[in-house]
């Protein structure tokens, strides 16, 4: 398994801190920022493989950001954590439990997944000149 860099909105950093060895053992970087601000700050500026949204964050302001990483072209995976298994939004390539076993387990799939799609798909065309 390569490195996985992930940016994390909004989640409490325990989330990352306290289960250290999983983290270290999927060879997860992560990038943790407490506002969409810092958020879109972060994204400008790094290379990341997958998008975390807690729930701490406002629906409408989860589904901005989600919007903007997508006008940008990119097709990193969003994942929205929720408290509550019954909780999911649409605009999210998915929505899970708040556990880090969980957290790692759908990450490995959605990179798994964008791994195995035609470069074509991946690749926005540029105009030729």
């Amino acid at each position: 398994m390569s490195l996985m860099v992930i940016l994390a909105v909004g989640l409490d950093s325990s989330t990352f801190e306290t289960p250290t060895l999983v983290w270290q053992s999927a060879e997860c970087i992560v990038r943790s920022v407490g506002s969409v601000r810092d958020a879109i700050a972060q994204f400008k500026d790094g290379d990341f493989d997958i998008v975390l949204l807690g729930h701490t964050i406002p629906a409408d302001s989860r589904e901005r950001l989600t919007f903007l990483i997508r006008k940008s072209g990119s097709r990193v995976p969003v994942v929205c954590i929720s408290n509550s298994s019954s909780e999911c939004d649409s605009f999210a390539d998915a929505t899970i439990n708040n556990e880090p076993i969980n957290i790692l387990e759908t990450i490995g799939g959605l990179i798994a997944h964008r791994a195995k799609m035609p470069a074509a798909s991946v690749v926005t065309a540029r105009p030729t000149t």
